[in-house]
């Protein structure tokens, strides 16, 4: 099992690495939806991505309609987090196929019960 965060905030990517490598699930990070895609295409397969919805270059939500254009991707389980809370943000994204959606802040807990709720099995 590996983990792909994709998130332009340093502190959030090490954070989440930090959590994964604790429950010793390896996990790849990048900046933004581009190198996202990169790690996505040139480092996978992955178990799941999780994907910031507001990043430079390109966003998360951006990412997740290319990957999900894709077929190689359709096993890994794409989740949406984010400080948008909007109902609006929410349907977009589940309309892109993400597998659930997790707005910040959020805890050690909520994390990995989305994955849970998202298919991500054995974490």
């Amino acid at each position: 099992m590996r983990a792909l965060v994709v998130d332009d905030s340093r502190f959030v990517r090490e954070y989440l690495h930090s959590l994964f490598a604790r429950r010793g699930v390896p996990c790849v990070e990048a900046a933004d939806g581009s190198e996202g895609l990169d790690c996505l295409r040139q480092l996978g397969p992955f178990e799941f991505a999780l994907l910031d919805w507001n990043m430079p270059v390109m966003s998360g939500i951006k990412m997740l309609r290319e990957a999900r254009a894709d077929s190689l991707f359709d096993q890994t389980r794409m989740i949406m987090m984010t400080t948008e809370a909007e109902n609006d943000h929410i349907e977009a994204a589940l309309e892109a196929g993400a597998d659930e959606y997790m707005v910040k802040p959020f805890d050690e807990e909520g994390l990995f019960e989305k994955l849970r709720m998202a298919g991500v099995e054995g974490i």
